[in-house]
């Protein structure tokens, strides 16, 4: 079925669903605005939290991705990303409607977003700041798309899976940032895999080898921390490293045609060529052994470095072919996906806005916690030199979030030291 298909819905459609939901809504217990419908309206409104490229980008998903959505609040640590993003979105035309007091900036923003009439909210700030903002959506009754990684340590891992079951409990959608679980391709061809037509899975290869990204110098009037912060992508409590940033969307393709998460890791990596001081302090390459439970083991690479060869994508190997998740399989017989191609950012919003409407709460918070944290794992290992298992990566005292809860202003901090393998203690 295609998107347009998927996503046809009449007024009086809406209004005779959204009364069925109410009426379950009461003859369960739960309280009515667990569905955030807007009664008597077939408008669902939108808060974005994180104004930046890919919170812009988000929006204009969601409001593409449905004709009953407007953009109704935003909110972002900083007065020029908001302004910028709010110019950006003016030409979504009657899909924008955001007021000055719907306009929130500053630590505690995202209050005012989630506090500002919205249904669901969109959480697109550094990924450091996820737990805190999710858990306070969720605390609210708000439904959430949430980019990912979903977190940068242990603690802040455990945080989202415990905010995940209150939306569990609360029957909230909560759909993540890994567009490709939304891609029909994957979809389809991981479905088949499962099924087995590459027989029993006995290896697998996931790769996101580039080049460099943007990078912010620090500006006169700038603080550590604000620089830090607009500088998010090469400090690990903001980021997670870009093992975590980017590279957990093979990592989660791996985890999905598994079906589990990897038991242990050993991992190596490096900053060999972003030396200067511009690039905070993170790493440009890593290089990961995943085991994954029957003994099936992974080679997960990552890199960032101009000049260099490039390949983004995954491979997995089984006693009877070799597949390619986005969509061909190599077994008896060659098949390929020919199916539908919708953009998977969007149709990432189509499937939301379809459970929020249906009442039917999609829950992905604990598989991209899962994958956020199998990412941990892989960073812990290269940063320490030692092998990681999961049990030690889920318990782990490492706690990166105790620095976003206890941030409320601007001022000086220190860069982290570059990790050392064999120096630097695993906790």
């Amino acid at each position: 079925m295609t998107m347009e298909n998927n996503n046809q819905l009449t007024r009086r459609e809406f209004l005779k669903a959204s009364a069925g939901v109410t009426i379950g809504a009461i003859a369960t217990g739960l309280p009515v605005h667990a569905f955030a419908h807007a009664q008597g309206s077939d408008k669902l409104r939108v808060g974005l939290i994180g104004c930046g490229g890919r919170g812009t980008g988000a929006a204009r998903d969601a409001a593409f991705a449905d004709k009953g959505v407007e953009i109704y609040a935003l909110g972002d640590l900083f007065r020029d990303k908001l302004d910028a993003c709010r110019q950006n979105l003016q030409s979504l035309g009657e899909a924008f409607n955001v007021s000055d007091d719907r306009c929130f900036t500053g630590f505690d923003n995202y209050k005012g977003v989630i506090e500002s009439g919205v249904h669901i909210v969109i959480l697109a700030t550094p990924p450091a700041f996820r737990p805190v903002h999710f858990q306070a959506a969720i605390e609210a009754g708000k439904h959430v798309f949430m980019e990912k990684p979903v977190a940068v340590c242990p603690a802040g891992v455990r945080a989202i899976i415990e905010a995940g079951e209150m939306a569990k409990q609360k029957r909230l959608t909560v759909v993540a940032g890994t567009q490709r679980r939304h891609d029909f391709g994957y979809r389809e061809t991981i479905k088949r895999i499962q099924e087995g037509a590459i027989g029993r899975i006995v290896a697998g290869y996931c790769y996101w080898n580039q080049g460099g990204l943007w990078a912010v110098p620090k500006q006169e009037g700038w603080s550590d921390t604000e620089w830090q912060i607009r500088n998010w992508l090469y400090f690990t409590w903001l980021s997670g490293d870009h093992i975590v940033e980017q590279h957990i969307h093979n990592i989660d393709v791996i985890n999905w045609v598994l079906g589990t998460h990897p038991i242990k890791a050993l991992a190596m990596g490096g900053r060999q060529v972003r030396t200067d001081p511009l690039y905070g302090h993170i790493y440009d390459h890593f290089a990961v052994e995943f085991e994954y439970p029957g003994g099936v083991k992974v080679l997960s690479m990552c890199r960032q470095i101009d000049n260099c060869a490039n390949f983004v994508g995954e491979r997995v190997v089984g006693t009877g072919g070799v597949a390619d998740p986005s969509g061909w399989i190599q077994g008896i017989t060659e098949w390929r996906y020919d199916g539908p191609r919708t953009n998977p950012y969007m149709q990432e919003h189509v499937h939301l806005i379809q459970s929020i409407r249906k009442g039917e709460a999609l829950n992905e918070a604990r598989q991209v916690a899962e994958s956020t944290l199998s990412a941990i794992m892989g960073r812990m290992s290269a940063y320490t030199g030692k092998e990681v298992a999961w049990e030690q990566a889920m318990n782990s005292q490492l706690n990166l979030l105790e620095r976003v809860q206890k941030l409320h202003e601007f001022g000086p901090m220190a860069v982290d030291p570059v990790a050392m393998p064999g120096k630097t203690p695993l906790v």
